[in-house]
This record gives structure tokens, C-alpha cells and sequence, in this order.
């Protein structure tokens, strides 16, 4: 249980002991109760003052038990402190079941202030205030600004009565739900009494107004006074019922007496209070033929027909007349709205008379009775002439003007309207509420009330009841209530006049009576709406109808006056967005006071900062943007704009001194930049299309990716430089040979590969925002790294041409020495063949050509899986970037296919058709350059076939084989193909003078073509053979010329020499250059006399 506050220990407190006196005055253990004087029976007696200890004692004793002597034991040691005689200082008396009545009190009982009465002055009369605070006042009657205490008196509780009915209806654990907060800010702005009249002034007041008021419908009647029975059994069954246990509650008694009654109850008013006072008014109207009850003076008239010995103590009847007194002084002379005219000068008599009333108690009984009765003669002749003044606003006819002061009025009334809610629980209203609204009505002509002031004040006490209970419920009722209230122009004429002099100062202001209660109301709302993220962060469902009731209040308070129009916003949409600027100023400064006191250690305060702002917007959109885009449907730009505006505030600093990719830089930027992006998908949500960029042109941009970006450029240079650095290393440090007989590669494309992933990795794992173009450059950098290593790979290969011997030079037949040769250069190589070769050539072997050709193919088969990944992490770290993949397949020319790693692929490609076509020219030119090149096909086509290099080229074939990779087999062995099909056009165009070939060879040449052919198709296993055919075209048309005679073939090149001998064709499909050169292979006198008459090609020297 949560603890309690000092006035529910107190209540608790007072019931117990009443419960207690009851069953011990009830009971048999003492044998006589004599009663006090005035009272008849225990109903007549105020238990709270009658002392438990002097019971006990008689109880003890078996005496009688006179009640006069014990409530005076009771006063007489008040002051002392309570003491049971035990001896032992741990024991304590509980009356009550501990179950239903909760815990031990956890601390002492309240205080109780002790003060001496002050001294009578006759002219204006001021009493001190009584030192015991009233249980009543404080519970039922917390209202406006009292704060005034006093002492309890035997009338001021209402009697216990142990009804069969009444105990059935009270919950001996029920504790009011009260939260007091706030409650301040809702006084209504009225002037304070100049008398110190109370709440409970009020209340008992307002109750006897009522009384006057239901007489005057004829419906007042005294009830009798019926002795309880059984009490005991009936008490000890109350005692016993289970908290568990439902409560059933008794009928009422039908009809206004009933009505009354429940009103009574409510009030907190005493039975023997109430009946005094009906039996007083009663008798006030007894002889007034023809005047109606609520027309009477009641102050005047109750102080005029109840004696004192109607009261039990002196105290209770002292304190009873000083509230009618009081209240003839605030109603007929303070703030009245009626001037007095020609009575005024009659006012200052009235005071003298009441001071002299007050004063008369202190007098001897004799000569204190005939002051009292002089006085009261002398008050009814002044204040009945005053309470009869002109009748005020269409209020006509016979009114009474003793409480014509509105604000006096207003609290009567607001004291009645609290009747409404349920005396079990104060946070509904009760049953009855309808026909206690109709009932309170009978008041509007003694109060002055009209329709706009009753929906006014009911608006306010139910507001302020809300306010306490926190009951949702309420504010649906006030919600109604203050769209009852009328505007001007829905006014009576005279409703409106009465409605205009209705004003009262306070502090310095000239207020209306509405701009009194609703602008408390307003104030109220304002100051929870300005900070709605604190106040409706649990109870988020209640805002909406706080912004209702701040909105009705704000529209009925426009229209009271220009200066109220002047000081409020123009438009409740300006209203709604000053509550949201406030509101999310505050929620944003508490959230960076909570980061400031967090440990910081692990993540930079800016990063948490933001993670709580995007928090905060979160729950701004889902939760108070529904409610707040009723009004204003912009609600959510105006936040996030400004929660964006008060980071970025913070942010800045710590970007302006950003020059490095630090720890704290890579905490702070992500969480800055996803809160950026959220505040813009918001904004963008709730923008109208076509608003979007005007709302976020209205941003001042954190630019947290264009700084990230330069830093992260930064780095991706660095370690691009690192990668060069590696690549370089690998490869002199590389020897070409196989990691393993699976992997055919060499290791430092490996190496390459690692520190290019790794670089990838960190890259990734930098979580700082980035662009395209940081990508961009990751993506040139590593192309530019493998181009690179493509390049070292090949530049110490030695050129194609170095290992080719020199083409001889063009001779014809021996036969015709003597000519001497003269050679045209544009159709001779002049140049002499290079027989020593002198200089060394750097040739590798076929083992290392093909584990670099491995190593190639691995760096350019891994490139496209680097790839896919690279893109794969840049999807998953910045999904928003959809657009990049979208133009990957929406545009030809897109970022992928367009700038990653094209270059490196053609080089990688290039250099693997480098290394094969240098490995197949090897291997012919060089390897096999004595059996093919130098002895092919000499002395003669007949007795050296082409079948006696197959084995060879077979053997240096599956060299290649056993080293290279599957998918490289067939371009390494297309370049061996084209290398033999070379060296072959080599032999029978430029195999020098030492080769003669004539027309019958050509036959045998086709023959030696299709075993090469058939070699590299290997009955399916080799080349595919359409690719074989295609290559082989050339040599095959060749091998076609050297079938022609000679005659045909000089005809055919005579025909095609002229101009365009260069580069024309002759009849028979050759070109000149390659019916030449066939012409000087021919071995007889009929070509060699053509060549020298026609070319000038000397002889052979063979």
C-alpha cells in the first residue's frame, strides 16, 4: 500500500474511534448513558468529541457514564498527550479488521495546532483561525483558495448511525482517490474574502440555500428521530464483512426528501444540522402569509429562530454564528453587483451590529441574551431594506439580494454542484445526478444563476474534479458541459447585460465572469499540452480531449474581448503548433539532461542523443500526431523539423572538428544520419505531392554524408596505396609455381585477393555514412590494382617476334645465276637472316606460362564473385540507394556495368591471350623450330612429311594439359593450332631457297594439312571442328595455289600485278604476295626467267 498522506491517517484515525465509542456506548458494559444537555439521543452527540479514555474508566468501574463529563474531559485534555498506562511503550490499540483497513500507520498522527483565541473588536470583527483542521473541508470541500483551519465542533461531522441501509453503503477501506497536483493553477480568478469565510462556511451555507430554496416548492418537511436497534449485532457484522465482500446498497426514500437526503449526505452535512436548520427555516416562514421561503434573509432568519440551547457545546453554536454573520457581511455589503442607492450609509451600521452580535457570546448569559436580541432586532430593520434592492438582469420579481456579490454566488453554487459525484467514488458521478442538477435549479433566483453561468461553473467543478481523480470519464462531461455554454450572440438581451456586470478585480485585472473560470481552465490545458510528451506519456488517450476542452475554452474566451484576442493566438492551428514547439523543446531537453547523466564510455553522447530523438519522434508520429493532425495537418513537419533544427544544433560543433575517421566519428555519424533520414521519410509521408521539396529545401542539411565521404575517401586512398604496395611485392616475390596439384595458381594472386577482401571488409565496417561515389572509388581503385598486377604479370614475357627466325629473302631458281637481283623494297625484305642470334631471349618455360595463365584466370573468375559481394554489403548498408540497382538493369550504361572492374578484366584478358599466343609461337618457333621451321618438307614434300611432327606437337600438347585449367584448354590449345598452321604457311611461302615445291606436291601438302587438322579435333576430343575448319581456311587455299602450273599461276599474277598489285587478287583467288612467293619455290626455268625479268629477284645461292 502505498503511504498515506496525514489527512487519510487522520480519517482513518476518526472512524475507527467512532466505530469504537459507538459499540462501547451501545453495548452492555456500561450500565447508564446519561445524555448531554439538548440531546435526546446518541444521534444528538458529536462522538469525535467525547473522550475514550473516560469511557473506558467507567466501563471499568461499572459506573454511569455522564456524556457532558466526558466530552468536557475530552476538551480539558486535548492539549495533553495520549497515554494508556501500560508500561510499555510498544502497544497500540487497533479496533478495526487489519485486512480491511490495510496496514499499521506507517508514521505519527498529524499535528495538532494549538492557538488562543483573539480579541473581540467591536468595529470589524476578525476571529482567529480554530486550531483543528476539518476532516470535512478537506475532504469533500478542497475548493478555491482557502486555507483556513479551525476547530471540529459537535455539528460539524455528520453523526455515525449504524442503518442497516447506511452501513451497507460504506466501505470501511475505500480511501479518496486524490492527486492534487495542479489543482492550484485551476482557482478560479475571484477576489478573496475579506470575512476569511471557508470552504465549509460555504458548504453549510450552500446546503441551507438549498433548504430555503426546495421549501419554497413546498416539499420541506423535519424528520423524526427513530432510536436505532441492535446496533451491536449490527455493528459487529459491518466489523466482520470482507473487503471482498460486494456492497449492497440500500433504496432511497422516494421523492425530494429522499433527493435531500442523499444531498445531505454528500455535503457532509449532520443530521442534527439539518434538522435545525429546516426546523428554523420553518419557523422563519411561519406568519408570513403569502412569502416564500427562498425570498427570506437566511442568515438573518436561522440566527433570529435558533436559540443556543439547541446546540450541544458553546463552541459549535460560537462557530455556527460566526458563519451567518460572515455571510450577511460578504452578502449585503462586500462586492455586491446592486448598488445600495439611498441605503448605502446604512452599511457601516451593519457592521457595528454584527461585531456587536459576535460579541455578545463573550457577555454574561443575562446580559449577553439581551444584546443578541436588541441586535437582531435592530440588523432585521437595516439588512431586510438592503436585501430587497431593485431586481438585477431579467431576474424580476420578488429576489432576494443578501448574496448578490456573483462571486459569493458562484462559490454557494460551486459548493452545491460538487454534490454530483459519488460519495465512494469521487471520480464518477452518481446516480441521482440528473435530478440533483434539476433539483439545484430551484437556487438559480436566491443565487443569481443563469444557463451560462450553470454550464460555466459545472464545467469548471468537473474540470477541477478531473483534474484531482485523473478519471478519464470526467472529461467527456466537461467536453459537454462547455459546448453548452452559449456565445454572445446565442444570449438573451438582459442575460447579456447581467452577464457583462458581472466582474470582479483581481490582481490588478478587471475580469469577466467567464475569463474567471475558463481561463484557469485554459491555463491548465495550455501548461499540460505544452508539454504533452511528460504529462500524456502513459495516458496519451486523454490528450485528445484536453485538446477539445483547450480549444472550446480558447473559442469562448476569443469573443469576451479584444485584449484576450490580442494576447492569444490568431488561429487554432497556431495554438496547436505552439503547443507542439514547446512541447518537443522539453521532450528534447530532458532526453539530452538523461544522456548527460548516462555513461559515455562505449558511445558518444551525440550518438545516444540521437538514438533518444529518433525515439521521441517515434512516438510523436505513432502516438501524438493522430490527435494533434485533427487541427493542424502539418502536425508531424512541425516536429520533426524541429527536433532536426535542435540536433543539428548540437551536431554541428562536432562536425565543423571531424578530420579523421576517429572511434567517436564512426559512433556519431550513422546515428546522426539514420536520424536524418527518418526525420525526412516523415516529413516526405506528410507532405502533399509536390510540397516534398519544399519542406526539406526549409532543412538546414547536417551534410553528414558530403564530410563522411571526404573522410572516408581518405581512407579508401590509403589503403588503396597499401594494396599497390602488396601487389608489386606478391609478384616479385613470386616463382610461379602450383600451390597444389587442385590449385593451379599461382600464390601471390591469392595474397592480392586477401588484402583486397580484407580492405572490402573494412570499408563495410566502417558504419559512417557514404555515397556513390565512395564506392566509386573503392571500385577504381581495385580495378586499377588487378590491371596492375596484369600488367607485371606479362611485361617480362618476351615478344612474339623474337622467337620467329627472319623471313629469307626471295630467290629464285638457281638455274639462272648470273642475274644479279635487284630488289624492290615495297615488295622485298631486304633484311639478311639472323643465323647466331646472338643476344639471349628470356623464354619461360611451358610450365610457368601456364600457371601464369592459371593465375590469370583465377584473378578474372574471383573478380566477378568480389563483385557481387561488394555490391551485396552496399545493398544491405544503404537500402535507400534501390536507385543505383535499379539503373543497373533499367540503363546500358549504368554505374556496374559501366565503371568496376571492366578494366581489369580486358586487361586480364588481354594478357592471358598474350601469354597463349606466345606459348603456342614458342612452342612452334622455338621449341620445335629445327624439326618444323628448318627441316620441314626439305630436300623435298615426299621425304619429310608433316606426320613426323605430330608426336612432337602430341608431346608438348599434353604438357600444356596437365598444367593449364579446364576452361583455358581450348584457348591454349587454339593458340598452338594457329602457331603450327603459321609455321606451316612459313614452310611453303617463306621456307627459302632450300624448299622447292611443284604443282604434284600439293596433293601431299592436303594430305600432311588434314592430319593437322584431324590431330587438334582428336575424333572429338580436341577442338571443336568447326573451329579447326576456320582456322585451317587460309593454309588450305594456300596449299589450292601451289596445285596450279606455273604458266596459270604467272598469268594469274601478271593479270593482277599492275596498279594494284599490292594488294589485288588474281583469277585463281591469290593475291600477289602469295603467288610470288610460290613462284620462287617452283624448281623450274619458266618461273625463275619471270621472276628475274619481271621482279629482279636474284638467284638462289643454294
Amino acid at each position: 500500500m502505498e503511504e498515506e498522506t496525514a489527512v487519510q491517517l487522520l480519517q482513518r484515525y476518526r472512524r475507527d474511534r467512532r466505530i469504537l465509542l459507538d459499540f462501547l456506548l451501545s453495548g452492555s458494559l456500561i450500565k447508564k448513558v446519561v445524555m448531554p444537555p439538548g440531546a435526546v439521543t446518541l444521534d444528538d452527540v458529536d462522538l469525535d468529541q467525547v473522550s475514550v479514555d473516560h469511557v473506558l474508566n467507567c466501563a471499568r468501574k461499572g459506573g454511569m457514564l455522564e456524556l457532558s463529563e466526558a466530552i468536557r474531559d475530552y476538551h480539558d485534555n486535548s492539549d495533553l498527550p495520549q497515554m494508556n498506562n501500560g508500561g510499555s511503550t510498544d502497544e497500540f490499540f487497533l479496533v478495526t479488521n487489519p485486512e480491511s483497513s490495510g496496514s499499521p500507520p506507517k508514521r505519527a498522527p498529524p499535528p495538532i495546532l494549538v492557538s488562543t483565541p483573539a480579541p473581540v473588536i467591536a468595529t470589524a470583527p476578525v476571529f482567529a483561525p480554530s486550531p483543528v483542521v476539518s476532516l470535512s473541508s478537506v475532504e469533500k470541500s478542497e475548493s478555491f483558495n482557502s486555507t483556513d483551519v479551525r476547530e471540529l465542533t459537535v455539528d460539524d461531522i455528520e453523526d455515525f448511525e449504524y442503518d442497516e441501509d447506511e452501513l451497507e453503503e460504506v466501505d470501511v477501506a475505500r480511501i479518496p482517490r486524490r492527486n492534487t497536483n495542479d489543482v492550484a493553477d485551476l482557482m478560479p480568478k475571484l477576489p478573496a474574502f475579506a470575512t476569511g469565510i471557508t470552504d465549509d462556511d460555504l458548504r453549510e451555507t450552500a446546503y441551507e440555500v438549498l433548504l430555503a430554496c426546495a421549501g419554497a416548492a413546498g416539499g420541506l418537511i423535519v424528520p423524526s428521530k427513530e432510536k436505532k436497534k441492535d446496533k451491536k449485532s449490527r455493528l459487529m457484522r459491518k466489523l466482520g464483512r470482507s473487503k471482498s465482500e460486494n456492497v449492497v446498497q440500500s433504496e432511497r426514500t422516494p421523492g425530494l426528501n429522499g433527493l435531500l437526503e442523499i444531498l445531505r449526505a454528500h455535503m457532509e452535512i449532520s443530521e442534527a444540522m439539518d434538522i435545525r436548520t429546516r426546523q428554523g427555516l420553518l419557523n422563519a416562514l411561519a406568519g408570513k402569509v403569502g412569502k416564500r421561503m427562498d425570498t427570506l434573509l437566511i442568515p438573518l432568519e436561522l440566527l433570529c429562530c435558533i436559540s443556543r440551547t439547541e446546540f450541544s457545546d458553546k463552541k459549535a453554536y460560537i462557530r455556527w454564528q460566526k458563519r451567518q454573520l460572515f455571510m450577511l457581511e460578504e452578502g449585503l455589503i462586500n462586492h455586491p453587483v446592486v448598488g445600495f442607492g439611498e441605503s448605502g450609509r446604512k452599511a457601516s451600521d451593519l457592521r457595528i451590529l454584527l461585531a456587536k452580535i459576535e460579541e455578545s457570546e463573550f457577555r454574561p448569559s443575562s446580559a449577553a441574551e439581551v444584546q443578541r436580541t436588541e441586535c437582531l432586532r435592530s440588523l432585521r430593520e437595516i439588512a431586510i431594506p438592503l436585501a430587497e434592492r431593485p431586481a438585477r438582469g431579467d431576474l424580476t420579481g420578488e429576489v432576494c439580494h443578501w448574496a448578490d456579490g456573483y462571486h459569493l454566488n458562484v462559490r454557494l453554487y460551486e459548493k452545491l454542484l460538487l454534490s454530483v459525484f459519488d460519495i465512494l467514488d469521487e471520480g464518477k458521478l452518481t446516480e441521482e445526478v440528473e435530478e440533483i442538477l434539476e433539483l439545484l435549479k430551484s437556487t438559480w433566483r436566491v443565487l443569481g444563476v443563469t444557463e451560462t453561468i450553470h454550464y460555466t461553473c459545472y464545467a469548471w467543478v468537473l474540470f477541477r474534479q478531473y483534474v484531482i481523480t485523473q478519471e478519464h470519464g470526467l472529461l467527456q462531461h466537461v467536453i459537454e458541459q462547455l459546448k453548452k455554454i452559449p456565445l454572445k450572440e446565442q444570449r438573451g438581451p438582459q442575460e447579456r447585460l447581467h452577464l457583462k456586470s458581472l466582474r470582479s478585480k483581481f490582481e490588478g485585472e478587471d475580469l469577466s465572469f467567464l475569463l474567471s473560470f475558463l481561463s484557469p481552465i485554459q491555463k491548465w490545458a495550455d501548461k499540460q499540452l505544452a508539454d504533452y510528451h511528460k504529462h500524456f506519456a502513459e495516458e496519451w488517450a486523454t490528450m485528445e480531449d484536453v485538446v477539445l476542452v483547450a480549444m472550446v475554452t480558447r473559442r469562448l474566451l476569443l469573443e469576451e474581448s479584444d485584449q484576450v484576442i490580442q494576447s492569444t493566438s490568431a488561429t487554432d492551428r497556431d495554438q496547436i503548433e505552439s503547443y507542439i514547439s514547446t512541447s518537443i523543446k522539453n521532450a528534447f531537453t530532458r532526453s539530452l539532461q538523461a544522456v548527460e547523466k548516462l555513461d559515455t564510455m562505449d558511445e558518444h553522447s551525440l550518438a545516444l542523443l540521437a538514438e533518444e530523438t529518433k525515439k521521441l519522434l517515434k512516438k510523436e508520429s505513432t502516438i501524438f500526431t493522430p490527435i494533434l493532425s485533427q487541427r493542424h495537418p502539418q502536425a508531424i513537419i512541425i516536429s520533426a523539423s524541429l527536433l532536426h533544427r535542435l540536433y543539428g544544433i548540437k551536431l554541428k560543433p562536432f562536425l565543423d572538428g571531424a578530420e579523421h575517421l576517429t572511434e567517436d566519428v564512426v559512433s556519431v555519424f550513422p546515428a546522426a544520419d539514420s536520424l536524418e533520414q527518418y526525420i525526412m521519410s516523415l516529413i516526405a509521408s506528410a507532405c502533399e505531392e509536390g510540397n516534398v521539396e519544399v519542406n526539406f529545401r526549409k532543412l538546414t542539411p547536417y551534410q553528414v554524408e558530403s564530410i563522411s565521404g571526404t573522410l572516408v575517401m581518405r581512407w579508401v586512398n590509403s589503403q588503396l596505396g597499401r594494396i599497390l604496395g602488396w601487389v608489386e611485392r606478391t609478384i616479385q616475390q613470386e616463382r610461379w609455381n602450383p600451390i597444389s596439384p587442385q590449385q593451379r595458381h599461382g600464390s601471390s594472386i591469392v595474397e592480392v585477393y586477401r588484402i583486397v577482401e580484407e580492405t572490402v571488409d573494412q570499408f563495410f565496417a566502417l558504419k559512417v555514412p557514404m555515397r556513390p561515389s565512395e564506392l566509386n572509388g573503392l571500385f577504381r581503385g581495385i580495378d586499377n590494382a588487378f590491371q596492375v598486377y596484369s600488367n607485371h604479370v606479362v611485361e617480362k614475357l618476351a615478344s612474339k617476334e623474337d622467337l620467329i627466325p627472319p623471313v629469307p629473302v626471295l630467290t629464285r631458281y638457281r638455274k639462272e645465276a648470273g642475274i644479279k637481283a635487284f630488289v624492290k623494297k615495297e615488295l622485298f625484305d631486304s633484311r639478311l637472316p639472323d643465323e647466331t642470334k646472338p643476344r639471349e631471349i628470356n623464354v619461360q618455360t611451358a610450365r610457368t606460362l601456364c600457371v601464369q595463365l592459371n593465375t590469370l584466370y583465377y584473378a578474372i573468375s574471383q573478380l566477378n564473385k568480389l563483385e557481387d559481394s561488394i555490391w551485396e554489403q552496399w545493398t544491405r548498408k544503404k537500402p535507400r540507394e534501390q536507385f543505383i540497382r535499379k539503373s543497373i538493369d533499367e540503363k546500358s550504361t549504368s554505374f556496374k556495368q559501366k565503371g568496376t572492374f571492366d578494366g581489369s578484366r580486358k586487361d586480364i584478358n588481354a594478357a592471358i591471350d598474350r601469354i597463349c599466343e606466345f606459348t603456342g609461337t614458342k612452342i612452334i618457333f622455338w621449341d620445335l623450330r629445327e624439326p618444323f621451321i628448318e627441316n620441314l618438307y626439305r630436300p623435298s614434300v615426299s621425304q619429310s612429311r608433316l606426320e613426323a611432327l605430330i608426336e612432337p606437337i602430341d608431346t608438348e600438347l599434353n604438357q600444356l594439359c596437365d598444367i593449364i585449367v579446364e576452361p583455358l584448354r581450348d584457348r591454349i590449345v587454339t593458340s598452338l593450332l594457329q602457331a603450327s598452321l603459321d609455321g606451316l604457311l612459313r614452310v611453303i611461302l617463306d621456307g627459302g631457297p632450300s624448299r622447292v615445291f611443284s604443282p604434284a606436291d600439293a596433293k601431299l601438302l592436303e594430305e600432311d594439312l588434314e592430319v593437322l587438322k584431324e590431330f587438334f579435333i582428336s575424333g572429338g576430343d580436341g577442338l571443336p571442328r568447326g573451329v579447326v575448319e576456320n582456322h585451317i581456311a587460309r593454309v588450305r587455299n594456300v596449299i589450292k595455289l601451289h596445285a596450279y602450273e606455273t604458266r596459270e599461276l604467272i598469268d594469274d599474277l601478271k593479270s593482277a600485278s599492275g596498279v594494284e598489285r599490292q594488294s589485288g587478287g588474281g583469277k585463281i583467288g591469290g593475291d600477289t604476295q602469295t603467288l610470288l612467293r610460290i613462284l620462287c619455290h617452283r624448281g623450274d626455268s619458266e618461273a625463275s626467267q619471270f621472276l628475274k625479268k619481271q621482279f629482279k629477284i636474284p638467284k638462289s645461292s643454294v
